[in-house]
């Protein structure tokens, strides 16, 4: 275990659900033995994976199901999957909140963890007293703590309220001061679960540079929990994806969310275009909505390819003059926003004398090429943020595949960096 930083084998986790207890003292009494002699739960029921969609039989389900895995030190590990697919149990198993019903984790080093807002403060105790305590708790002096001290404030941005017991804080001022301690006290393993996205969105920035920072240039490994794909990507190296109490698949952070997103889609039908009925109480509106491939139209569950030149045919019909509006498209890979365009971009006089009266038709060339993955395309007649006439959400939703894909010529799999790939001409002069 000289260059790994966690070594998990066979973890499992079962949650007894309902009423907790065998019904009798005896059998009580028998389980309480087994424990003490290091033996399994000589009641423990076989039980179901956890899938919280399926109604179950057994009253015993598994949170985790023998799940392994080793990461390196200085590793950036996300760790993705389903709302109950078993991420947060695995994470309060890492930082010994919770012991696993079967299996063991070694870990080399000491784990500072934030897994819900407020983990580790006492709400009684001002900010500069948790940060103490805190500390003290990694095992760190108090001459220690006070020479991060200033660091850590300033990194919070909660320099006012410091001296202010922590249950007057906002959920925001609470993480900040977690996350700030945690990331600056001295520890070999960062665990963060779900919560940045309780911060506003330049702490949140300061949060990934911090760990990116933590991970690339201090060595220390940090294992971070979102379903925030595009945070994801952006820190981490690599990914654990989880699926009902499984591990499922263990591998660079690409693919990683490359397969959660055909987890998102699995049983999806592909929608290749769309059509409105006429609504003449709509000022204006959307008439049809079609995906083609190198010019073609395309129909639904057609196999697109990375070298397929696409684009979107777009009719509307405006029936009263609108202003400061225009039609927009924005295009979605794996859940992440990718790019919007604008018909203003290209004529953007409509914004001044607006869109007169009359029916309208548009073909808009999507970015290319595109890599492999899923995708989706929304539209929207108005002003973004402020009034749609029209919208219409994931409208075209497509897959594009490798099908033609040589890797002895070209390499943006999805091991490659980046949304979509580059294929502009190199010129030497």
């Amino acid at each position: 275990m000289l260059s790994l930083a966690i070594k998990a084998e066979h973890i499992s986790k079962a949650y007894q659900l309902g009423v907790i207890g065998t019904g009798t003292l005896s059998k009580d009494i028998e389980r309480r033995i087994a424990r003490m002699r290091g033996k399994e739960d000589p009641f423990l029921k076989i039980g179901e994976i956890n899938d919280r969609a399926v109604a179950g039989k057994s009253d015993v389900v598994w949170s985790l199901k023998d799940i392994s895995f080793e990461i390196k030190k200085g590793e950036a590990v996300g760790v993705i999957g389903r709302n109950g697919a078993g991420k947060s149990t695995l994470l309060k198993i890492l930082s010994r909140v919770t012991t696993p019903t079967a299996g063991t984790i070694k870990a080399r080093g000491r784990i500072a963890s934030l897994l819900e807002v407020g983990t580790g403060f006492h709400p009684d105790l001002t900010g500069r007293e948790n940060i103490f305590l805190n500390g003290a708790i990694l095992g760190m002096t108090k001459k220690e703590i006070a020479a991060r001290f200033d660091e850590i404030v300033a990194f919070s941005g909660v320099e006012r309220y410091v001296d202010t017991p922590v249950k007057r804080y906002s959920s925001g001022m609470y993480v900040r001061l977690a996350f700030a301690v945690a990331a600056h006290l001295e520890s070999e393993i960062l665990i963060v679960d779900e919560v940045l996205a309780v911060g506003d969105a330049e702490f949140q920035r300061k949060a990934i540079g911090k760990m990116q920072e933590t991970a690339a240039g201090g060595g220390r490994t940090v294992l971070f929990v979102s379903h925030n794909l595009a945070s994801i990507r952006a820190l981490c190296t690599s990914g654990l994806l989880m699926h009902n109490g499984c591990l499922q698949y263990q591998g660079d952070i690409g693919t990683v969310i490359e397969r959660y997103s055909s987890l998102l889609h699995t049983g999806e039908v592909m929608k290749m275009q769309g059509s409105f009925a006429a609504d003449a109480d709509r000022q204006a509106q959307f008439n049809s909505v079609q995906l083609q491939r190198n010019g073609q139209p395309m129909g639904d569950n057609g196999v697109i390819d990375v070298f397929d030149k696409l684009s979107l045919k777009l009719s509307f019909t405006v029936r009263k003059t609108i202003y400061d509006s225009t039609p927009i498209i924005w295009v979605k890979k794996d859940n992440v926003d990718l790019y919007w365009t604008f018909l203003s971009d290209a004529t953007p006089d409509i914004l001044k004398n607006g869109i007169a009266p009359g029916d309208y038709t548009y073909e808009v060339p999507l970015l290319h090429p595109l890599k492999k993955g899923m995708y989706s395309i929304t539209i929207m007649l108005g002003k973004l943020r402020v009034m749609d006439y029209h919208k219409a959400e994931n409208v075209i939703q497509f897959q594009v595949e490798e099908t033609s894909f040589d890797p002895t010529i070209h390499s943006f799999s999805a091991n490659r960096a980046g949304i979509i790939a580059n294929l502009t001409s190199w010129i030497r002069i």
